[in-house]
């Protein structure tokens, strides 16, 4: 709604801007008009005070450590739900009822399998290829075995790639996965939940039975909800200006994999479980907390601090305690990552300089350190975490391509190179 506005002055000229306001959160000054009515652009570096799309998916409050899917609390969705749920809720704006869910459980279960084509794609990759790259190629080609649902302007066809790459994305990660370590793909089976599913295709071989740990697939399950999505960050960004294109749903999605893979988003989990190891010890802990504060020093603590969080990440609460689960249902109590963890966890929430700068413990801090408990190399964590956000990456694809004020992406820039200069012949240079 809008009930307000500013006034901005620039030299002789000045403009009232519109003054825009959500259910909850900040203002946001609506500069639509800016250019037209003064020759001028705004500069903000990463996007950070700028406002992309309206959105009723998820709201974040980084002071207050807030973060609201469709209104409901991460807190309440991790305990009382489970993966499929929130997916439903994400897609469709509200809590299934008991026959929704078991028809949107079925459809997800039941469109699980990928050509058997697909499988000829794997062999194409080096077997030492990071799993994310195979994600990457993988992913983009679902556009080229699915041609029936890849039309952005039917409704239909969105739902169909919508449940499509919710349900494949497991089987996708998990061949993935078997490709890397050399083992046979495993196929999915019906009479399993999401999480159990993909647990089994992981970690099943053909020559013995796997029976799923229902400890370990409540964690994984846990460990999808809290990554299903998180507001406008790059790679959902990337998404929405991919989509903002009119490219197909598969090459978006593939396009925020991409993004996804950097250590600075999707990659923090490995990178911090790298810093971890890297510390060893309790007692060296002292020596790297040092060198991070030292400005000279480029060690830096990862799995510390949020880009949007500037309090106690929530999701890292949950994930805290699914970390111990997991730990105890496998009897691991004397793991020294976690020691290290837990004693840079009590630093971070003691010590005078993490306080001022407000570094709290993020949820790459222990998801980390609980896919490793799971079985997982940390070249798969980003494969999980592209995994679950698949839901919010699809979620905020529709609800971009529903919107009547979408435009294609077109960001501005401030030009800081040569003036205008005449060409000269290569004799005169």
């Amino acid at each position: 709604m809008t009930d307000k506005s500013a006034a901005l002055t620039l030299g002789d000229k000045s403009v009232e801007l519109p003054v825009k306001q959500g259910t909850i959160g900040p203002s946001v000054v609506d500069i639509g008009t800016l250019y037209k009515n003064t020759g001028a652009f705004t500069y903000d570096p990463g996007f950070t005070s700028t406002a992309s799309c309206e959105s009723k998916i998820t709201y974040i409050d980084g002071d207050e450590g807030v973060l609201l899917h469709r209104g409901y609390p991460i807190e309440q969705l991790a305990e009382h739900g489970d993966f499929l749920e929130v997916c439903y809720l994400l897609l469709y704006g509200e809590l299934p009822t008991a026959a929704q869910k078991k028809d949107f459980d079925y459809r997800v279960t039941h469109h699980t399998m990928v050509h058997e084509q697909m499988s000829r794609f794997f062999t194409g990759f080096r077997r030492d290829a990071h799993p994310m790259a195979v994600m990457c190629g993988c992913v983009g080609a679902l556009s080229a075995f699915y041609h029936d649902s890849t039309d952005i302007t039917d409704p239909h066809q969105r739902m169909v790639a919508s449940l499509r790459m919710i349900a494949k994305m497991p089987t996708i990660a998990a061949m993935a996965y078997k490709y890397h370590i050399g083992q046979p793909f495993v196929y999915p089976k019906n009479d399993l939940d999401y999480a159990s599913n993909f647990l089994r295709m992981c970690f099943a071989v053909p020559c013995e039975e796997y029976v799923v740990n229902p400890v370990l697939s409540r964690a994984m399950d846990r460990i999808f909800i809290l990554h299903a999505d998180h507001e406008q960050n790059a790679s959902t960004s990337t998404v929405r200006l991919a989509g903002s294109s009119g490219a197909n749903p598969f090459a978006c999605i593939a396009a925020g994999i991409a993004c996804l893979w950097g250590p600075a988003h999707g990659g923090a989990n490995e990178a911090a479980l790298n810093m971890l190891a890297e510390i060893g010890t309790v007692e060296r802990i002292p020596e790297f907390i040092a060198r991070a504060k030292d400005k000279n020093d480029p060690f830096r603590l990862m799995g510390f601090g949020h880009r949007v969080y500037k309090n106690y990440d929530p999701r890292a609460k949950i994930m805290q305690k699914t970390c111990h689960e997991v730990l105890s249902e496998l009897g691991i109590k004397d793991d020294p990552l976690l020691d290290v963890a837990i004693e840079l966890e009590k630093i971070a929430l003691t010590d005078d300089y993490f306080i001022s700068k407000k570094l709290y413990p993020n949820i790459d801090f222990y998801s980390g350190i609980t896919l490793k408990a799971l079985g997982f190399p940390t070249t798969m964590f980003t494969v999980l975490f592209a995994l679950a956000r698949t839901v919010g990456w699809i979620a905020q694809w529709n609800e971009m391509i529903e919107d009547p004020e979408q435009r294609i992406g077109r960001p501005r820039q401030l030009y800081i190179g040569e003036p205008t200069r005449d060409y000269l012949p290569v004799s005169k240079r």
